[in-house]
């Protein structure tokens, strides 16, 4: 009897090591239960053959180099850090890990920010000398940037910068000034923002040090003109509301300058761009030898972008090197690369040619070579080699689906793939570009990290990565498939899901988890296929879950993503029936239970295939969902919308608002009361349109967050739409 009882024992504790996904592992597990193995914060030190990181703990900067034969060694510990830190600022610092955010400044140098009670502190910290080297404090809350030199910072506090000096005083001390650089007292007039153009055009940040940390540009935010709206506040006992700035397409936009501050004379210099005050200015880059200032100008149409040079002295316009036009949209998103050693050469991107790629041009204005490569989308930017005769990047590869490394040579244009198994290789070049760390990934390979030598291939496996599942959870089957899209001839990525304990005799319900608007990728040749933990959560729980990138998405080239300029969502959806035409042909779908869920511009997506497309989906769930583009802000929806005055039946025949009253199935809306990205008015609206027009909706409101629901409350919300699809969508 003791043996049968404990050979029970011993399966029940198998069983109960291979259960399914929790609703917590389903939403973060992907970042903690199940995190990939990996380097934490890799990083070359700049000018040697050393690569660091944190530890599994991070508690300690490890280091690996080439004349160590690459093992792992402390480097600095939190401890020793901590202590250099106690020794110069006033307060005691107590670290709960070695800084995650620290950057190598040179050499020798790590840069770093350090939290206190009342302020933060930038501090740059000798790894060799274990001795902190300036350490400036400010108030925490905004941007902060510290000068190349590392002897200044700016900050911003109340919509204005404030500039910190360290100066030595006449008894060889330090002193630490602080004095304001603007001095605006209007709620509506911000300095030094990021938040210009709502991020938009590649934007995240609002200012700029000279190379030589003798000036500051900045961002000049008048948004006097725009009007007010309310984001009412529920945590009083009489709601309140909170005023934000939100320029709606078609209406008033913000006007925004540059400017230039001189440390030495204390002066502002605005640029002179001139032109319509309601443009946009982006592609904001200092030249090498900090005289001059470059500005992508692009009008509110954004199908006109000319890239001008300043004086940054006077302010004065000195040329336009090009000018950049479309039918459809222009849309830069980058500064211009200066070529090492060279003040008049740099590279530029742009997708003018069908991809977004490089093109070499001098400061005149000339075009010295296209360096593009095949239909290889650009995806990030890596580096020089020491001599600057090379610069290497990543891009993509097998129809957008894989990130390889690529290498061209300035003067010829050659490239060539440096990297080459299938899938997605994320990769940092030493400063002399001979070495590469490469982290790899596919559907099956969860992480495989390799140092590479661009001379001759070598590479030397640090680690490959287990399977963090495995022993844990069986996740279910996961799949890419191709399909064609609506036009017949293009080729679009997707990704299926099996159930759990598959059988193929059997009908199950489906979940199409959708986005299919621009700047995002779902699916990839990567671990887990680009998908979340939690589609594979609702696998687990006998769903077949389905999701594809129509055209309109993004990392596939210009015409992919423009064929939705000026009818959101038509192209799109289009698109997603061809993926239901795949499910639909498949013995073990259930065609009667097809639902449907998405977020943001999925949420759009979703709501307008539960009502252009009724008779096919039973249940959807549209989280942050645009009802209505001309409720959205200008500077995106009129990028992809034009204003409605200049295309009033595009917006009208993508507003779901007016689509009420086709609705058949169950739909759950969600959103956040305090969303300042899709303002909560669009889903009242079509709230109240289904109200007038008879037809029953579930809405659910989080009445403190933004677009996204975060944190803890993340568990209710997909335990709300597992619950949705389990009461509506299952036999």
């Amino acid at each position: 009897m003791k043996k049968i009882l404990g050979l029970f024992l011993l399966a029940g504790m198998a069983a109960t090591a291979q259960q399914n996904l929790n609703i917590q592992q389903a939403t973060y597990g992907q970042y903690q239960d199940f995190a990939v193995k990996s380097l934490t914060a890799p990083q070359w030190r700049p000018d040697t053959h050393t690569l660091t990181y944190l530890d599994a703990t991070y508690q300690n900067l490890m280091a690996r180099s080439e004349d160590g034969q690459w093992a792992e060694k402390v480097l600095v510990t939190k401890a020793e850090l901590t202590k250099a830190l106690n020794e110069v600022l006033g307060e005691k610092i107590s670290l709960s890990t070695f800084p995650t955010d620290y950057a190598w400044k040179d050499k020798s140098t790590i840069q770093f920010n350090v939290d206190g009670e009342k302020v933060a502190t930038a501090v740059l910290y000798d790894v060799d000398k274990k001795a902190v080297t300036s350490a400036l404090s400010f108030l925490d809350g905004g941007q902060h940037f510290i000068s190349p030199k590392g002897t200044d910072l700016v900050y911003t506090k109340d919509n204005n910068i404030k500039l910190v000096q360290e100066s030595a005083t006449t008894g060889g001390g330090l002193r630490i000034d602080h004095k304001p650089i603007t001095n605006d007292t209007d709620k509506a007039i911000v300095n030094g923002s990021d938040y210009v153009h709502r991020q938009e055009f590649g934007i995240d940040r609002g200012m700029w040090w000279s190379p030589d940390s003798n000036s500051l540009l900045y961002y000049h935010k008048d948004e006097t003109m725009v009007a007010d709206y309310p984001l009412v506040q529920w945590g009083e006992r009489i709601a309140a509301d909170k005023e934000i700035k939100y320029p709606m397409a078609g209406m008033k936009s913000e006007e925004v300058t540059l400017v230039v501050y001189n440390l030495a004379n204390n002066t502002n210099v605005t640029l002179k761009t001139e032109g319509d005050k309601e443009q946009y200015l982006t592609s904001v880059t200092w030249s090498p030898d900090s005289k001059f200032v470059f500005v992508g100008v692009l009008n509110r149409g954004q199908n006109h972008l000319w890239l001008n040079k300043y004086d940054a002295t006077t302010g004065n316009f000195v040329k336009t090197l090009f000018e950049e036009t479309a039918t459809t949209y222009v849309e830069p998103l980058h500064g211009l690369t200066f070529i090492p050693g060279k003040n008049n050469e740099f590279l530029y991107r742009s997708e003018k040619d069908g991809y977004e790629q490089f093109y070499h041009y001098n400061t005149d204005g000339k075009l010295i070579k296209k360096l593009g490569f095949k239909d290889v989308v650009v995806t990030n930017f890596i580096g020089f080699d020491k001599e600057a005769k090379n610069f290497f990047y990543t891009g993509t590869a097998n129809n957008g689906l894989d990130r390889q490394l690529y290498k061209t040579e300035l003067k010829s244009g050659k490239t060539v793939q440096v990297t080459t198994g299938s899938g997605t290789h994320d990769a940092i070049v030493s400063t002399d570009g001979m070495l590469i760390l490469d982290s790899f990934s596919n559907t099956t390979t969860p992480n495989d990290v390799n140092i590479i030598s661009v001379k001759n291939g070598k590479a030397t496996n640090l680690f490959k990565a287990e399977n963090p599942y495995t022993g844990k959870t069986v996740l279910p089957k996961m799949e890419l498939v191709t399909l064609t899209a609506a036009d017949g001839k293009t080729p679009l990525n997707g990704r299926i899901i099996y159930p759990a304990n598959f059988d193929a005799s059997k009908k199950y319900p489906v979940m199409v988890y959708v986005y299919g608007g621009p700047h995002a990728q779902l699916v990839t040749n990567e671990w887990l296929g680009g998908g979340g933990l939690f589609d594979y959560y609702m696998a687990q729980k006998g769903y077949v879950v389905f999701t594809l990138d129509n055209r309109g998405s993004d990392a596939r080239g210009r015409d992919f993503e423009h064929v939705i300029h000026r009818n959101l969502g038509v192209n799109e959806m289009a698109d997603q029936m061809k993926g239901v035409e795949f499910l639909k042909s498949k013995s073990f779908v259930d065609t009667a239970r097809i639902g449907v869920y998405g977020w943001s511009f999925g949420g759009f997506m979703t709501s307008s295939l539960m009502l252009d497309q009724a008779d096919t989906f039973k249940v959807g769930v549209a989280g942050g969902p645009v009802c209505d583009w001309q409720y959205y802000e200008i500077m995106y929806g009129e990028r992809y919308m034009d204003t409605p005055q200049e295309n009033p039946e595009g917006y009208k025949s993508n507003n779901i608002i007016d689509k009420a009253k086709k609705l058949k199935g169950h739909l759950l809306v969600i959103h956040g009361a305090q969303d300042n990205v899709v303002v909560q008015q669009h889903s009242m609206q079509f709230i109240q349109a289904c109200i007038q027009a008879g037809k029953q909706v579930d809405y659910f409101l989080y009445p403190t967050h933004e677009h996204n629901v975060r944190g803890r409350d993340r568990y209710h919300l997909n335990q709300k739409i597992a619950d949705y699809f389990d009461t509506y969508l299952k036999p």
